[in-house]
């Protein structure tokens, strides 16, 4: 009975010795910090995505559905001239309806309009000269992103990460301290949007423009996006 008594307090303390007494990871004698840090990372767009179609008024509906279809099919093939492919055009917004004020009251207004992805981004503004000399009086855009925008934020991480560090190094020495180790890392995800350019949105953003004018191309300025990364790290910190 004694022997397992004995075997029973020794089981214990072993124990005991395993478990941490600190339920945030920290071991005896270590201090919890918790400093957040943010990083930045700047790229270039390398796509463009823009809305492109026609509106019009008709004294029949079918004539003015088929006034727009056709303009898109002109837009549509223009695109394509231009080295735009089918998968990167898509409709974005169908539309007919009887107008029911002012000297077109009784007629009806038709649009058809396609959302257009350019995967080349210096050729943006020659898309965009197609589409309207085909015809488009209705456009929005461009928008300019990224293709692959975790890619181009991977630096930001890092960058995060240093900063919540230094951060770490200022509080432990100022309270006569120094990091031990990095107990936990918590990404707080991306801050800073990117643009991006979505069907809905693009709908929302239309606006109807001028008679079309053929034009050899307006220059797009593609600048930089940039991105805000924010991490939330915990350091033990012990004495000096």
């Amino acid at each position: 009975m004694r022997r397992a008594m004995a075997m029973l307090a020794i089981g214990a303390a072993l124990t005991g010795c395993g478990e941490k007494p600190d339920g945030r990871g920290l071991e005896r004698g270590e201090t919890l910090l918790t400093v957040s840090g943010t990083g930045r990372a700047e790229s270039r767009p390398d796509q463009a995505m823009f809305t492109a179609g026609l509106e019009n008024i008709a004294p029949t509906p079918e004539a003015a559905s088929a006034r727009a279809n056709e303009a898109v099919a002109r837009i549509v093939a223009a695109l394509k001239d231009q080295g735009v492919v089918e998968k990167d055009v898509q409709t974005s917004s169908l539309s007919i309806s009887r107008v029911g004020y002012g000297k077109d009251r009784g007629r009806f207004q038709a649009s058809n309009t396609v959302t257009v992805k350019v995967r080349q981004v210096d050729k943006t503004g020659a898309a965009i000269a197609a589409a309207t000399g085909a015809g488009a009086n209705v456009l929005s855009g461009p928008n300019l992103s990224v293709a692959d925008p975790e890619a181009a934020t991977l630096s930001a991480h890092g960058l995060a990460y240093k900063a919540a560090r230094a951060k770490a190094d200022a509080y432990a020495a100022a309270a006569g301290m120094r990091v031990a180790r990095v107990v936990a890392i918590h990404d707080g995800g991306q801050g800073g949007a990117m643009p991006m350019m979505y069907a809905e949105e693009a709908r929302n953003a239309m606006a109807v423009a001028p008679p079309p004018v053929v034009q050899t191309g307006a220059p797009v300025m593609t600048g930089t996006n940039s991105a805000t990364i924010t991490a939330r790290v915990d350091f033990a910190l012990v004495g000096k």
